[in-house]
C-alpha cells in the first residue's frame, strides 16, 4: 500500500524559506510521477509542481516558477520542495500525491495517492 508522508511545513515570514519533505513508500515509484499540490481556506487545490522519479522531469506551475524547487532523492524515495521567496499568497495546506506516468508526460492532474497535508503559512 502507498503511503507518502510530508513534512516541514510551519509559520515563517514573507520573504523567508521553507523545505518540504514527502517520503514514500510501499512500491516501487520508478515509473511515477510526484507532485505538490496545495489548497488554501475556502480555494480549490492547485497544481503546485511535480517530478518524474526516473528522469527527473519537472513541471512548474507558473505562480511558483522562479521561486520553488523540486528535487528527489531516489534512495531514500523522498521528494523535497524547496520554497523561497514566500509570499502570504502561498499560504496553504501542501499535499504531496503521485501517479503512474502515461505516454511520458508529467501529469497537473489525476493523481492516485495522496499525502495527508502539511500546513504552510506566511505572515506579511
Amino acid at each position: 500500500q502507498v503511503q507518502l508522508v510530508e513534512s516541514g511545513g510551519g509559520l515563517v515570514q514573507a520573504g523567508g524559506s521553507l523545505r518540504l519533505s514527502c517520503a514514500a513508500s510501499g512500491r516501487t515509484f520508478s515509473n511515477y510521477a510526484m507532485g505538490w499540490f496545495r489548497q488554501a481556506p475556502g480555494k480549490e487545490r492547485e497544481f503546485v509542481v511535480a517530478i518524474t522519479w526516473g528522469r527527473g522531469i519537472t513541471l512548474y506551475a507558473d505562480s511558483v516558477k522562479g521561486r520553488f524547487t523540486i528535487s528527489r532523492d531516489n534512495a531514500k524515495n523522498t521528494v523535497f520542495l524547496q520554497m523561497n521567496s514566500l509570499k502570504p499568497e502561498d499560504t496553504a495546506v501542501y499535499y504531496c500525491a503521485a501517479t503512474p506516468i502515461r505516454f511520458g508526460v508529467v501529469p497537473s492532474t489525476g493523481y492516485n495517492y495522496w499525502g495527508q497535508g502539511t500546513q504552510v503559512t506566511v505572515s506579511s
